[in-house]
């Protein structure tokens, strides 16, 4: 029997529904999942860990990423996968910031949850807890594991955590890879996509990156914005790198005070990288004068990487004490299938 160690930190899948308010609210992990004994059905030794108090997936903070790291670390030779149950808000930003912060990594890593608590009847909890467990424990001709990265189950898809961004809020079908295709789909049987999933390598070994530097922003670019609001992001004393939301393939407005900006805070030391807002697609700031400028300013291009990758690639990259030149040297090389 394959052993695999689940970890409750929070989320739908283990709430209840208030019989007064109606709210959602936590309950005992124990009594949420009296699935384990279906789990185990599927010859699987499950071993569970759980967040006290649990939480809400709005609240994650990167002090709940290194927990997570060090629990996978502490019981990485003990177990042939992971799974996570997590709230759906942020999963794929945990998704992402795990798999940069586990270098080496040579085992399934699932995060999982749901739309509606695992005690509704008509919940997705279920379904997807047990497949995301079967995923976890699957292996391939040779004893090794199926999917050896960091991954996202919900629905019928598998995606890699760090391609994967939460797109709707209410269906099942909540999260969409909108760049690169499923590592697998699940039907009557799970179909395993071996083109797109990251080759097994035994020799890896598992080297944990636990700081992250949350010093960076987000910025959105959107017609008519202000400049001082811009001057006064770009001006905070302590900010280190920007994921700057642009236009299309990369466009923003060709204003010389926006130019001037971004020049001044690359100058500095702040790395500041181009993704589009257009949910598929990628980057390309030569294709048009409107981008070629922002080249020209010092900006990088993210390719086709996420808001969620970008940004939490970033955190580690600078916490790992890297100069702006090596986080910029880092950002133009995928690490771990980013983009």
């Amino acid at each position: 029997m394959k052993k695999i160690l689940l970890i409750y930190t929070g989320g739908t899948i283990g709430m209840r529904e208030n019989p007064e308010t109606g709210a959602l609210e936590s309950v005992d992990f124990d009594k949420s999942l009296p699935l384990l004994k279906e789990v185990r059905a599927l010859r699987i030794d499950v071993e569970t860990v759980k967040f006290e108090p649990a939480i809400d997936s709005s609240d994650i903070n990167p002090s709940h990423w290194r927990k997570l790291a060090e629990i996978i670390a502490a019981n990485y030779d003990r177990f042939f996968g992971f799974v996570i149950l997590h709230g759906t808000d942020t999963m794929a930003y945990t998704a992402s910031a795990l798999s940069f912060m586990l270098e080496g990594l040579s085992k399934p890593v699932v995060l999982t949850g749901s739309q509606l608590p695992i005690g509704k009847i008509r919940t997705d909890g279920k379904e997807n807890l047990i497949t995301a467990m079967e995923i976890a424990s699957a292996e391939d001709g040779n004893g090794n594991p199926m999917v050896p990265e960091v991954s996202i189950f919900f629905h019928d898809k598998l995606l890699r955590g760090n391609r994967s961004t939460k797109s709707s809020a209410d269906r099942f079908d909540a999260f969409t890879s909108f760049n690169y295709p499923p590592l697998a789909r699940a039907a009557v049987d799970i179909l395993y996509d071996r083109e797109y999933i990251l080759p097994y390598r035994p020799d890896n070994k598992l080297k944990l990156h636990l700081s992250m530097d949350n010093r960076v922003i987000v910025l959105s670019l959107f017609p008519g914005i202000p400049e001082d609001m811009v001057r006064g992001m770009l001006s905070i004393p302590s900010l280190k790198g920007v994921v700057l939301r642009t236009f299309g393939s990369g466009n923003a407005p060709q204003e010389e005070w926006l130019n001037d900006l971004l020049r001044e805070a690359s100058a500095k030391g702040v790395v500041i990288v181009n993704i589009t807002q257009c949910a598929g697609g990628y980057v390309a700031m030569s294709r048009y004068e409107t981008g070629l400028h922002l080249q020209q300013a010092g900006v990088l291009s993210g390719s086709d990487s996420t808001v969620e990758a970008a940004l939490t690639k970033m955190m580690r990259l600078f916490g790992d004490g890297l100069t702006p030149a090596e986080v910029r040297e880092k950002m133009s090389i995928a690490l771990c299938g980013e983009f």
